[in-house]
């Protein structure tokens, strides 16, 4: 591959110093700082040194972000990163469906060259959208191959990622007891660094029983987290909450992702426990998990992280995310005011807030806030300057918090820096080739429609729900 060149004729070669020049800095350290016409200076994969006119090495990339946001990469806490192989597939399901196609019919067809090709096409999309990390929460490895070849992909792109190791064809006290599964996290992940971290992604169902117990105690040998699926109505509820805090299973390196339609009791227990919830407002919104929970886990002081879910149903662009979140939350606000005649003069959720909880929230819950998620002197270089100058949505510049939610957009990210490195440039992607993406999920689709076959497949986008999934959770591990 070339070596990558910008407009101007620059390297843009990885390990290259690079100076930001007189952008708007949104900091998001402790104090929130908004600093004006200020450059940010990288060298070394770390954030070197904070402010103006600063001194570069002679060789050392100028970036000119005049009319620009200089602000930490975006982190997106929770993403079926393998179900992008079929973008857009399921944009009219509901979560029933969702369950009937992925649980309990056709997600066994998935190989690990189509696990492989999800995994490629969202890290690249990630990337373009400015999300520095990414929680890849792969509930489709049904083999270590499948894990392997989700790896892979992960690798190809050197982004920063979770690989939150999940398999809903099983229990969770199934496959974490395998020898092969241990040595999976061995031979793969294991003092790999913070460019590739992992979780253990399962679900707790309510059984009386607690069969997940197993799994925890694996995690907790292992020394990570867990996310898990939970406040999702008519599937994962208070009783999955209760079973896992009574036992001892919630902790700081807990993830709730959802965390819809749950009790105020279990709420209490989640903060108590120090976990944190990614909420996934567009999914919650079209599928059905419940209401949108921004607005309950701030009652409580539940750290919060954003999450766009899956691409089967939407994009990965987190500049919608929190657009919709702080939608359902206002919309939340005022309905609960006008049911009891009342009016709302001043919003509850601000927009700076909501870009915390895109970017540092998502350190935080990660457990890697003294590495990224701030724009910090020693901090990892996790940089997005958003930048369109042919664009009149970036212009004027006048409500910087506002701007990120309310007015960008994935076409306006210009730079991308990952540890350092330069992977998205003047709204082009770098060195990453999006071409051979393309053509494996080409293949997996082709796959995936001649083994369900046409009348399915076309089906598919509109499936029936089985009768006896109307009255029964389908939201289970199956045999």
């Amino acid at each position: 591959m070339n070596k990558p060149i910008s407009s101007t004729g620059e390297s843009l070669e990885h390990g290259r110093s690079i100076v930001f020049r007189n952008g708007l800095v949104l900091t998001m350290d402790n104090t929130h700082r908004v600093l004006k016409d200020c450059d940010v200076l990288v060298a070394g994969g770390v954030i070197k040194e904070i402010g103006q006119g600063i001194k570069a090495p002679d060789d050392a990339l100028n970036i000119d972000a005049r009319g620009g946001i200089i602000m930490p990469g975006l982190i997106d806490t929770h993403r079926h990163m393998w179900q992008t192989a079929m973008r857009g597939y399921g944009a009219d399901w509901t979560l029933s469906q969702y369950f009937v196609w992925y649980y309990l019919e056709h997600g066994r067809n998935f190989r690990p060259q189509d696990i492989y090709a999800g995994n490629l096409l969202s890290a690249i999309e990630a990337i373009d959208a400015g999300v520095t990390t990414s929680v890849d929460w792969s509930h489709g490895l049904q083999t270590t191959e499948h894990a392997d070849a989700a790896v892979d992909a992960l690798e190809v792109v050197p982004g920063r990622f979770v690989l939150a190791y999940g398999n809903i064809q099983r229990g969770p006290w199934e496959w974490s007891a395998e020898k092969e599964f241990k040595d999976f996290y061995s031979r793969r992940i294991d003092g790999k660094g913070d460019m590739l971290g992992f979780q253990m992604a399962f679900d707790v169902t309510g059984d009386p029983e607690f069969p997940e117990r197993a799994a925890f105690e694996v995690a907790r040998e292992l020394g990570v987290g867990v996310t898990t699926h939970c406040g999702v109505r008519g599937a994962t509820g208070d009783d999955s909450i209760r079973l896992m805090h009574d036992s001892g299973f919630m902790g700081p390196d807990t993830i709730f992702v959802h965390a819809s339609t749950l009790s105020d009791d279990s709420y209490h227990r989640i903060a108590a426990c120090g976990g944190s919830a990614s909420i996934s407002t567009e999914s919650e919104q079209s599928a059905g998990q419940g209401y949108p929970s921004s607005w309950k886990l701030r009652q409580f002081d539940i750290p919060i992280s954003i999450s766009q879910d899956t691409s089967v149903w939407w994009s990965a662009d987190l500049f919608t995310a929190m657009r919709t979140t702080l939608g359902a939350d206002r919309s939340r606000q005022h309905l609960e005011a006008h049911l009891k005649d009342e009016t709302v003069t001043h919003l509850d959720l601000r927009c700076e807030e909501v870009v915390d909880w895109a970017t540092r929230g998502g350190s935080k819950a990660l457990g890697l806030d003294s590495k990224i998620g701030s724009i910090e002197v020693g901090k990892k270089a996790d940089i997005v300057l958003v930048k369109n100058d042919e664009s009149p949505v970036m212009f004027p510049l006048l409500n910087p918090y506002g701007h990120v939610t309310m007015q960008a957009q994935r076409a306006d990210v210009h730079t991308v820096v990952i540890d350092g490195n330069i992977l998205k440039h003047e709204h082009k992607l770098i060195n990453i080739d999006l071409a051979r993406a393309k053509s494996a999920v080409e293949e997996t689709v082709a796959f995936l429609a001649d083994t369900i076959g046409e009348e399915a497949w076309n089906a598919g986008m509109n499936p029936e729900v089985p009768e006896k999934s109307k009255k029964e959770n389908p939201y289970q591990y199956t045999k």
